[in-house]
């Protein structure tokens, strides 16, 4: 069989840095390929080689055998490539059925055929099963109406090659299975899928073959059923990752915090809050972090689910998005000291295991792992007693999220209080000590991790007497 995609020694190089150091990758008419690695082990270059937004030093790459040589996005699109990044480029201003069909618009005498482009949305939401009102705004839609709208549109192209990067980042479970259905559909189809994701579990769910990319180099390929969760993070990591979720050992102080009616939170202590997408879980924290500037000179800190959009400054350096909140150290007579704001922040980023070139870096530069980091290390750096994080992990690798654990363990330990809410079941079972589930904006009693089970967690997100 003559691949659908084969990809041979890609070399890409920005100055100094090496970010594809000889990458190999084919996958076959309707195989779903799992891409595998940590955040910077080169996925996302190698998306935009594929997509045409950089081009490769080296390599060769073709489709359905003949070469492939996109100059740019518009150039992919016409040779059957379509890619969904991990980071939406919605049109807010635009309604859902505009951009969905956003590149290739019908028209006829130069005016927009507003009744086949609303047909052509309204086919590709029906193929994901997903119910968006076409004329809605982008911009009125929830995280997860969001990233179905741009799935949405990638398969409006009538792809041969689908790469989704993270798709399942802003969906619940209802979604993700919505999704999955659809990647089923086209890869009976014949289309070709290559999912990007750090949940194993996911993979395993949708692909057969994986291939891990690490440090901008292929390392390993295979079977995912042939292969054990331990191997996959071996090769993603380059080291046994023994602890997942490690534990540092801490106890519970006074309360510091009502978060809801029968449930409180104190000192020392790592509160889990679960719940499907809607449930209110992201509105609960917003209630309990407004107004932001009293709340934050209490000593609560608010990690947002929306790196992009609300956690950090995308346009402004690692040492501003850093020490954003707490400045006045490095303020003499009105005048902000760019060295002492940069040594406090090298300072930061030795203690966080951030990867980067430097304080002066724009954060955008960065994986995502590490602008989580940052964001993290804001609270930390403002002296944050209280610490509400929302989806901390979403869309990093499994060595970033180990770190990430890490921290908030001790963040107990020295006694801080922390709520994480998550979408993630496992990873709230593995670090937190106590658990509430949300259902309709309604919070459950909190309960110790060790007295629910996860079928008793699950019922309780539905809200079913199972729970």
């Amino acid at each position: 069989m003559i691949p659908r995609l084969a990809l041979s020694g890609i070399l890409k190089s920005f100055g100094a840095t090496q970010a594809l150091a000889g990458v190999d990758v084919s996958v076959n008419p309707g195989e779903v390929l799992a891409l595998l690695g940590e955040n910077g082990a080169g996925k996302s270059t190698l998306m935009k080689v594929l997509s045409g937004v950089h081009q490769a030093d080296a390599g060769t790459m073709l489709v359905d055998g003949q070469p492939f040589h996109p100059a740019n996005p518009l150039a992919a699109r016409a040779r059957g490539i379509a890619i969904v990044h991990q980071e939406l480029s919605l049109c807010d201003h635009l309604s859902v059925a505009e951009n969905i069909s956003l590149g290739s618009w019908p028209s006829r005498w130069g005016k927009l055929n507003r009744r086949e482009m609303t047909a052509i949305a309204k086919a590709a939401l029906e193929c994901l099963g997903a119910d968006i009102p076409l004329h809605a705004r982008c911009t009125e839609l929830s995280p997860a109406a969001r990233q179905l709208t741009e799935i949405a549109r990638s398969m409006a192209a009538s792809p041969r090659v689908l790469v989704l990067d993270e798709p399942t980042s802003s969906l619940g479970s209802h979604d993700i299975e919505l999704l999955f259905s659809a990647v089923r559909k086209l890869q009976a189809s014949g289309v070709s899928v290559i999912i990007i994701s750090h949940v194993i579990e996911e993979c395993r769910a949708i692909a057969g073959r994986f291939i891990v990319l690490r440090d901008g180099a292929s390392v390993a390929d295979g079977i995912l059923a042939e292969t054990s969760d331990a191997d996959l993070i071996r090769a993603m990591v380059g080291r046994p990752l023994t602890e997942l979720y490690p534990r540092t050992p801490h106890t519970h102080g006074a309360a510091v915090l009502e978060v809801a009616p029968g449930v409180t939170l104190h000192g020392g202590e790592i509160l889990g809050i679960y719940g499907l997408i809607g449930a209110g879980r992201t509105e609960l924290l917003h209630h309990l972090f407004d107004p932001p500037r009293k709340k934050l000179a209490a000593g609560l800190g608010l990690v947002s689910e929306d790196r992009q959009g609300q956690g950090l400054l995308q346009g402004r350096s690692i040492a501003d998005n850093l020490t954003l909140t707490r400045l006045a150290p490095y303020v003499t007579f009105g005048w902000l000291s760019g060295r002492k704001q940069a040594a406090a922040t090298s300072s930061w980023i030795a203690r966080l295991g951030v990867t980067c070139q430097g304080p002066a870096q724009a954060i955008s530069e960065l994986s995502g792992g590490n602008q989580q980091k940052i964001a993290i290390g804001r609270l930390l750096h403002h002296g944050a007693k209280i610490l509400l994080m929302d989806e901390p992990t979403r869309g990093i690798d499994v060595g970033a999220k180990a770190h990430i654990y890490a921290q908030i363990g001790q963040l107990a330990a020295d006694g801080a209080a922390v709520i994480v809410v998550s979408s993630y079941l496992p990873e709230l079972l593995g670090i937190c000590d106590s658990l509430a589930v949300m259902c309709r904006g309604q919070l459950t009693p909190a309960r110790r991790v060790a007295d629910w089970t996860r079928e008793g967690v699950l019922a309780a997100a539905i809200g079913t007497s199972a729970a």
